[in-house]
């Protein structure tokens, strides 16, 4: 037998009211189905799982394992529908580290007032597409180079490149950095999501290179005083930490920000977000 939802919800139900007949009430079924649907489970799982007597019924050690799971499993079939019918009434949006900057609460705030009919959530993925590409959001914030073959893309605006680095770091004491002040050093990036790689320096004068894949770590390992950063200034609003200083680097080219999404099947809000988030950065 192929287990199915019905079962799921019989066996919740059965424990939930205590009885197979206020189960069968809450079903819409009669007693005898609920019986030969908790049967079927049973069967099919290879274990009893609960106890019956003629005051109670509870479940096994199996049971609880089984249970546990089913409501999971229930709930987690009731947010698919739910976000299959309600698809257009919620907008998520994807980023990979910092969302949109310093207009990320004005952007919330705003889309509140002017579509208060449409849901908004931001979803923190750290991959290329900022979770667009594994389904996790309808449009995401990316910051790096995207492949307009596979994605529609809209750029709402540019930030300029920060050097993060330790509080106590020489370079903190100046108000701006260059990109020559920056080749002896040690630069921590992140290949997958980051927006910095060495092409920004001349060949001959590339600072020297250690990986990161997640902010947390890229943030541990500049406060060390080891290593330096460089980062669009979404960063500096977002990720203020104690032992982190940004400064400008002043010589380097801003990065653009875009919103991408499917062009084949775009949420209806799309361009509204693009709208908006365009106005927010022009506003700057």
């Amino acid at each position: 037998m192929d287990l199915e939802l019905r079962h799921l919800r019989c066996l919740v139900a059965i424990v939930d009211t205590g009885t197979f007949t206020d189960a069968a009430i809450e079903l819409g079924v009669s007693q005898a189905a609920v019986s030969r649907t908790l049967l079927s489970l049973e069967s099919a799982l290879g274990v009893r799982l609960l106890h019956r007597t003629s005051r109670s019924v509870t479940p096994t050690t199996a049971g609880v394992q089984v249970l546990a799971r089913a409501r999971h499993l229930l709930a987690e079939a009731e947010e698919l529908v739910r976000e299959a019918t309600t698809g257009h009434t919620r907008l998520r949006v994807g980023h990979a580290w910092s969302a949109m900057g310093r207009h990320t609460a004005e952007f919330q705030r705003r889309w509140a007032d002017r579509h208060p009919d449409i849901e908004l959530l931001l979803v923190r993925t750290n991959t290329a597409t900022g979770g667009l590409a594994e389904g996790l959001c309808d449009l995401a914030v990316v910051r790096t180079a995207v492949d307009t073959r596979k994605y529609a893309h809209a750029i709402v605006g540019h930030e300029d490149r920060y050097c993060a680095m330790a509080t106590d770091d020489p370079l903190a004491r100046r108000r701006t950095v260059t990109l020559a002040d920056l080749s002896p050093r040690v630069l921590v990036i992140d290949r997958r999501t980051g927006t910095t790689t060495t092409d920004l320096w001349p060949e001959a004068e590339r600072p020297r290179v250690e990986p990161t894949h997640e902010i947390d770590d890229w943030l541990a390992a500049i406060a060390t005083g080891r290593c330096v950063g460089v980062t669009p200034y979404s960063t500096v609003t977002q990720y203020r930490r104690d032992g982190i200083a940004y400064r400008r680097v002043r010589d380097a080219a801003p990065v653009p920000v875009r919103l991408i999404w499917h062009g084949h099947d775009p949420h209806p809000a799309t361009h509204a977000a693009v709208a908006l988030l365009s106005e927010l950065y022009r506003a700057r």
